[in-house]
């Protein structure tokens, strides 16, 4: 178990990996969501932690507040056992990084239990931007969400770590870490900076993510009209 946010989260005791996907989710949508449900039911996942950045190191900070973006996160995952908000990264003063979220995770779990960090073709292509991105890998394994057609690198630093990292679905509860697999998943055309746009214009996102986040939106006032 791990304390975080003073709410006791659980892990589960046998069997599976634990799938880290970190964001922004400014506002999470049915993109994350499906895509996270497709991750649990082709891979060996037991349980997948949404993990809400605090503070982004790669991109501008939201304007909305990391605490309304994991009760939002929170809202959209209720009813789904496997998925769970970790708010550590809510707890944790300056930038976001991810290699420190993994390495408090790793104390957590052990030395067996593998860890997948998720994340998508476009996070995979800013890998060597990121801070001690080099150690990733000594921390958990790493699974890229692709979509058809997807070109991977084949150059340069990106396409020696698929190389030398290049693992199967397997891999992920063979190891604790170091492998890096692919996953394609179906296209979903949903991004969190067209809602906000259709919110700032006056415009219905709905069916773009679940009722009860867009019921939070509306009663916490954010993406608001721009007057």
């Amino acid at each position: 178990m791990s304390e975080v946010s003073g709410e006791t989260l659980t892990y589960p005791e046998r069997g599976g990996a634990v799938g880290v996907f970190g964001g922004t989710f400014n506002p999470i949508h049915f993109g994350h969501l499906r895509s996270a449900l497709e991750l649990l039911e082709a891979l060996p996942l037991a349980q997948l932690r949404f993990m809400p950045a605090s503070e982004p190191p790669h991109r501008a900070s939201p304007q909305v507040s990391a605490e309304d973006r994991a009760a939002m996160v929170e809202r959209a995952i209720a009813g789904e056992s496997r998925f769970v908000c970790d708010r550590r990264e809510l707890d944790r003063e300056g930038p976001s990084y991810t290699v420190a979220s993994l390495e408090e995770l790793r104390q957590e779990l052990g030395d067996e239990r593998g860890i997948c960090l998720i994340m998508g073709c476009d996070a995979l292509l800013g890998l060597p931007g990121w801070h001690r991105w080099e150690e990733l890998l000594s921390l958990a394994h790493l699974v890229i969400m692709a979509r058809p057609g997807w070109i991977f690198p084949d150059q340069g630093i990106l396409g020696s770590l698929m190389r030398d990292h290049a693992g199967a679905a397997e891999d992920l509860v063979r190891e604790p870490a170091g492998s890096l697999v692919t996953q394609t998943l179906r296209p979903q055309d949903i991004s969190a900076t067209n809602i906000r746009a259709l919110l700032q214009s006056g415009l219905s996102a709905r069916y773009l993510l679940p009722e009860s986040v867009l019921a939070y939106i509306a009663e916490r006032g954010l993406y608001a009209k721009q007057e």
